[in-house]
């Protein structure tokens, strides 16, 4: 019983290490997303340059990536953040990336991104 306690443990340490090694992970695209963004006005602007569009897209990709790693467990008990969206942007960028919106990628960037990064680094404290 000892053994499978210590298994136990060291699974929820594991989980909890990768959770947050994600999480650090989601931090960094996203604050690449502020900052490949920044130099933008509006969404046409940004999406007129294919380099920082192209990136900001792919570190949402990074991010819904990310999202898989982190356990349901921790997902629950962070709830605010909402983890499913995340994903299913993901998919939609991984998917249809020549369907992706403009105007949406930019209101998330907008809206979106800065509590994220604020959430994220509540967290990782």
């Amino acid at each position: 019983m000892s053994e499978e306690k210590n298994h136990l443990s060291l699974m929820k340490i594991l989980d909890a290490a990768e959770s947050f090694l994600a999480l650090r992970l989601i931090l960094d695209a996203a604050k690449k997303i502020s900052d490949f963004s920044r130099p933008f006005s509006n969404a046409d602007d940004l999406f007129t340059d294919k380099k920082s569009f192209d990136a900001v897209c792919m570190n949402f990709v990074v991010i819904g990536e990310m999202v898989e790693r982190i356990s349901d467990k921790f997902k629950l008990k962070y709830s605010t953040i909402d983890w499913k969206n995340i994903k299913g942007l993901r998919n939609i960028i991984a998917h249809d990336f020549f369907g992706v919106d403009a105007e949406e990628i930019w209101s998330i960037v907008k809206l979106h991104i800065p509590a994220l990064i604020e959430s994220i680094q509540k967290i990782t404290k």
